[in-house]
């Protein structure tokens, strides 16, 4: 796995990168009440903003951590929101990305690197 400065983590899963939240930024955010997710098929470049998360604290964005094409969504997460406390770092991803450029994951923290970070 690969984290960002945005507290997301990234997993290799064949050709796809999936995407979620790491378990801090969960917890940061509180119970989470909705999630808003992007459409499949949707290009997408680093930046962009692709997902809402609501919570009881505060809204939050999630953006693109990498140039590619949205090609799967958790569908599971519109129907249980909380999820992402429950289990942020498996049953809770966003979406699956198809990813122009797979070098672009170097850029990213490891898990130890992301651990230092949040300390």
């Amino acid at each position: 796995m690969k984290f960002t400065e945005d507290h997301e983590w990234l997993r290799k899963d064949g050709d796809l990168v999936v995407v979620g939240i790491t378990e801090h930024a969960s917890t940061q955010l509180g119970d989470v009440v909705f999630v808003e997710l992007p459409e499949p098929e949707t290009k997408v470049a680093k930046g962009d903003e692709i997902c809402v998360i609501e919570s009881v604290k505060a809204a939050s964005d999630i953006t693109a951590p990498v140039d590619g094409e949205i090609v799967e969504v958790n569908d599971d997460l519109a129907d249980n929101p909380g999820l992402v406390n429950e289990d942020p770092l498996g049953g809770a991803w966003f979406f699956k990305m198809k990813v122009e450029d797979m070098s672009q994951l170097d850029d990213f923290m490891s898990e130890d690197e992301y651990k230092d970070m949040i300390e």
